[in-house]
């Protein structure tokens, strides 16, 4: 969907609290990323011994990612609600009771008794807790990216909107970083205490996000009173096409994360033990350079539109699907990082970078955060899969199996990509930036601070 005509209430310029947004949402994406990834590298390392002792090696590993993927099925229904809220009421009001949501829920996490102290009911609490961080997980993404994109600039929407997809590979990193630090510590505070610490960011984001403006393109459309009476039902009957889209371009770069950062982890700490510090210290640092790399794939599709970019991403991630592995098998340590910095900080990094406005602008404002979230978190349901999937296939086919799954994730977002039309292409683009020349100029010679609107002519 092509970017709507300018209005009175709204400055092609974006609003005087665009930064702020942006930099807000990220803050926010990244704590969740943090909880929610913090859960996927305890599942990988941890949650097989801790909650099902009595399973052998391989169950045990199938159950820790089976309640992984518990909190992906649960995605969609946080971005059906949190989406529907976001349409009808605003943005600002989902983002915050998200927050709080993740935060509770990840911190109990960390003072969960263990099955050898209470039995089954520790796995039947993990799940619990679990479900509920995927409701919450899945209400927020939407919310943080259509604020980050409504208060943008037109022509730099797709480098706003990448900031806070920025927040997804900082809260790794942090993740990462945490657990790497944390296998230090004795006994079950190894994986205790990144959970516990992420209460101290939660506090820290709610007091960032509740000091944030609503989306002044939401309230120009309650005040024109073009919102919808039912955001979800809208979005099934008009848009349905485009949940479609969204699902075939977010599988690949979901698959791309998990099967690398969460099943990769796993298979080669259950092969190589001894890299267990060098696969996290790999992905801290690959997570490190997709924070750069994000932004600077949403700010290079301003430029080249959104298309270019995300094909390129997934052809990438085709052609590392069996390498991935072969490099991996090696156990040369250096080889593992590069497997980590190529699938997490390069590719993976590419296809989130994009997606920011590539997956908002499938939508119109009424409908666009339901819209959006919808499709994201259902392929994110399906994603939460791989590294169950992954698991499977490897115990029955081997290492090529893995390597085939994530192929076929890849193709997926390909054929998805190109089938989409651009959203942002070259005519779009000079027609925007003419306009924004034109409000920069009028408002310069006004005195009319940037990214303010002037009063409409008297008649």
């Amino acid at each position: 969907m092509s970017t709507s005509a300018p209005t009175r209430q709204r400055s092609v310029l974006g609003s005087k609290d665009r930064v702020k947004t942006a930099v807000a949402a990220a803050f926010g994406t990244s704590v969740e990323n943090y909880d929610f990834i913090a859960y996927g590298t305890a599942s990988a390392l941890y949650f097989g011994a801790v909650f099902f002792p009595e399973s052998d090696r391989l169950v045990g590993t199938l159950l820790s990612f089976a309640t992984l993927a518990v909190g992906f099925v649960m995605r969609p229904l946080g971005g059906a609600v949190g989406g529907y809220f976001a349409d009808k009421h605003g943005r600002k009001p989902v983002l915050v009771a998200a927050m709080t949501v993740m935060g509770a829920a990840t911190f109990l996490i960390g003072v969960l008794p263990t099955y050898g102290q209470v039995g089954v009911l520790a796995p039947i609490l993990l799940v619990a807790l679990r479900m509920i961080q995927g409701l919450a997980f899945g209400a927020e993404w939407g919310g943080a990216i259509t604020m980050a994109y409504e208060h943008a600039p037109w022509h730099r929407r797709g480098m706003f909107a990448a900031i806070p997809q920025a927040g997804n590979p900082l809260g790794i990193a942090l993740a990462s970083g945490v657990f790497a630090w944390s296998s230090t510590l004795d006994g079950s505070w190894q994986w205790r205490t990144p959970f516990l610490l992420s209460a101290v960011m939660v506090i820290v984001a709610l007091i960032v996000r509740s000091r944030l403006t609503e989306s002044p393109e939401f309230q120009e459309a309650q005040a024109t009173g073009s919102t919808e009476k039912n955001p979800f039902l809208a979005t099934l009957s008009e848009d349905w096409r485009g949940i479609l889209r969204v699902i075939a371009l977010r599988v690949v770069e979901s698959f791309a994360y998990y099967s690398t950062a969460t099943y990769l982890l796993s298979y080669i700490t259950d092969r190589h033990p001894d890299l267990r510090s060098v696969a996290l210290g790999a992905i801290t640092a690959a997570s490190i350079l997709a924070i750069a790399v994000t932004f600077l794939a949403g700010a290079l599709t301003d430029r080249i539109g959104r298309r270019p970019l995300y094909i390129a991403g997934c052809t990438a991630a085709i052609l590392f699907a069996f390498p991935m592995y072969l490099l991996t098998n090696t156990a040369q340590p250096a080889l593992v990082v590069t497997v980590f910095i190529i699938g997490i900080g390069l590719i993976h990094a590419c296809l989130t970078g994009t997606q920011g406005s590539l997956l908002t602008e499938q939508f119109r404002t009424a409908t666009r955060t339901s819209g959006a979230s919808l499709g994201y978190q259902l392929a994110a349901a399906i994603g939460g899969f791989a590294p169950l999937l992954a698991a499977a296939l490897v115990g029955v086919f081997g290492w090529p199996g893995a390597a085939l799954l994530y192929l076929g994730a890849a193709v997926i977002g390909l054929v998805g990509i190109l089938v989409t039309k651009e959203t942002w292409g070259r005519q779009e683009r000079e027609r925007v930036l003419a306009l924004v020349t034109e409000e920069h100029r009028t408002q310069t010679a006004s005195g009319t601070p940037t990214g303010e609107v002037l009063p409409s002519p008297s008649r």
